[in-house]
């Protein structure tokens, strides 16, 4: 008994980019997805240039090497990058992430540089095998944000490396032992950006081949909304029988799909040719399918699209359109226009009930609201609405991150995570209102010292509340106010008390103005300013009404900037 590979890769433009600078490459020893980034084609030029130097690993290459041949290959690509850039201006600032896997029957060699991710799933526990080199992913390393605000972030996609030709690139490097039933994924962040690791656990582990996993796995990401090149390889580790060549066969032939499978230009020198990449590529150009490539590209070698040959037309090619119709055609074509619009109209209804059990999070006027749908819309018809109006999450309150992403909206795959969102939100909101109302609370204090010292300094003896007498000197003007005291800012205090959850709540001073300094008859009726205590009549002052912030309040303040800007 031995092991071998059995994989299939993928790859999809997404719904909103114009191009895919994704490129990927899949065969019996090497697995391989770059995504590239520069734009102006740079992206896709870049990330076709690195799939093209690491193809010839796939050969027979000793175990004893694995990391050696890895790390030359990437340094290699680098510096390949570095001389297209000098040749041509118009490539500056291209990139691409790389994570590949090359295999030697027993051990697999791993190397990579930026976002994409490889992931194994074993006894049905999905874990992921690289870090990101991002700047978010530093972020939670370091305790400063949670795995959930990652997802989020406004920086998420702020590479920390990458392959770009710009000096010595440093890959992470490690080998793995494999067992068989193992069962690998490779992809870009436009899968892993947009589809949850307990669904891509859950997609991995049922019983698909790796085909139909890659064309599930793309569908998903292409439900989440598609923002993103999606590309993917699944590979699944077998025992096989030394003598069962046939299946070995089958199973050998190269993959390569997205932007190296669509622009030959990458791999059209001699070097590249001569490696399995080049050879399926050339296979893919000179067999034409039946019918064009579907935009998301699968399986075979050359996938990725190909160019319709003249003369493809068949039977209609030079046909006399000019010819009259033979009778009963009209009703053929009646009917085929009939079921067209049928097959549209069907097609159109299908997408709106699609889009019904699609949720994200959006805005409604200056506060947060969920909507049902997609933030699109069909000609004059919206393709959302409101679900939940939260006018209680006001924007102002958000820090300016949360607020973009909310203007931006926010997309989820379910209602229950559109909830713990919204929930999130609310926390924070609530945090922030608080920070404002004690900064407040600070300067209304500033400003009452301010005026105590002022009135201290004008009669040469602090400010002692108290009565005045009356003009008989009497004592028995009762009532009359001879200093006012600003109410204290705890009033404030009623819309953040009104908006906090039980489970936030914290105690604070009942909202009570600071009293009036007035003249009061004692019990006794004297007319004599005091109590009945036979004290001297000076009123104590309410200590100063004030809000706190529990621990977990106080780190989320740290993220509050508004009421600052």
């Amino acid at each position: 008994m031995s092991l071998s590979l059995r994989f299939a890769a993928g790859s999809h433009k997404g719904m909103i980019r114009e191009g895919n600078e994704d490129s990927g490459y899949a065969g019996p020893r090497l697995l391989a997805v770059a995504d590239g980034m520069g734009g102006q084609a740079a992206g896709e030029v870049a990330s076709s240039e690195v799939i093209s130097a690491l193809v010839q690993l796939d050969d027979d290459i000793p175990g004893s090497d694995l990391l050696t041949a890895l790390g030359r290959s990437v340094q290699r690509a680098n510096e390949q990058l570095r001389v297209m850039v000098e040749d041509d201006s118009q490539l500056e600032g291209m990139g691409t992430t790389l994570t590949a896997l090359l295999w030697t029957g027993q051990r697999l060699g791993l190397v990579h540089v930026g976002d994409s991710r490889a992931y194994l799933l074993r006894d049905g526990s999905l874990s992921q095998i690289t870090q990101d080199h991002t700047w978010v992913q530093r972020l939670v390393d370091e305790g400063r944000i949670t795995e959930e605000e990652a997802g989020t972030h406004p920086q998420r996609s702020l590479l920390m490396r990458a392959l770009d030709g710009r000096g010595q690139v440093e890959p992470d490097l490690s080998i793995r032992e494999v067992r068989a039933g193992d069962r690998y994924l490779i992809c870009s962040d436009g899968l892993s950006g947009v589809v949850s690791h307990q669904t891509l656990e859950e997609t991995l582990a049922g019983y698909r081949g790796p085909q139909e996993t890659v064309q599930e796995l793309i569908q998903l990401a292409l439900r989440g909304g598609g923002p993103d090149n999606i590309t993917c390889i699944v590979a699944d580790v077998l025992d096989t029988d030394d003598g069962d060549t046939l299946a070995g066969r089958l199973h050998d032939a190269p993959v390569v799909v997205g932007a190296v499978a669509e622009n030959q230009h990458a791999i059209a020198d001699q070097r590249a040719m001569q490696t399995p990449a080049g050879r399926a590529s050339e296979l893919g150009r000179n067999v034409p399918p039946p019918a064009p490539a579907p935009e998301g590209a699968f399986g075979p070698p050359g996938s990725g699209g190909h160019d319709l040959q003249q003369g493809s037309f068949g039977a209609y090619a030079g046909a006399d359109l000019g010819k009259p119709r033979r009778k009963g055609r009209w009703f053929k074509n009646t009917a085929l226009i009939v079921l067209a619009l049928g097959v549209v109209g069907g097609g159109l209804y299908g997408g709106w009930r699609w889009t019904q059990t699609q949720y994200y999070v959006g805005t409604e006027d200056d506060h947060v609201a969920v909507y049902r749908g997609v933030d699109q819309d069909l000609a004059w018809i919206s393709l959302s609405q409101i679900h939940e109006d939260r006018p209680d999450i006001e924007l102002k309150y958000l820090p300016n991150y949360q607020r973009k992403q909310v203007r931006e909206t926010i997309a989820v795959n379910s209602l229950a995570e559109a909830d713990a969102k919204v929930g999130a939100l609310l926390k924070q909101a609530v945090v922030c209102e608080k920070v404002v109302l004690i900064d407040q609370q600070r300067e209304q204090e500033a400003k009452e010292r301010e005026k105590e010292k002022d009135a201290s300094g004008s009669t040469g003896r602090p400010a002692q509340p108290g009565s005045s007498p009356s003009a008989g000197g009497t004592g028995t003007g009762g009532g009359a106010v001879v200093g006012e005291n600003p109410a204290a800012p705890a009033a404030m205090s009623f819309s953040v008390r009104s908006l906090l959850p039980a489970s936030l709540t914290v105690p604070m001073a009942t909202a009570t103005p600071s009293p009036g300094i007035t003249t009061a008859p004692d019990a006794g009726g004297t007319g004599k300013p005091g109590g009945p205590d036979g004290s001297d009549g000076k009123a104590a002052a309410d200590p100063a009404p004030s809000l706190s912030l529990s621990p977990e309040e106080q780190k989320l303040a740290q993220q509050c900037d508004t009421g600052r800007q």
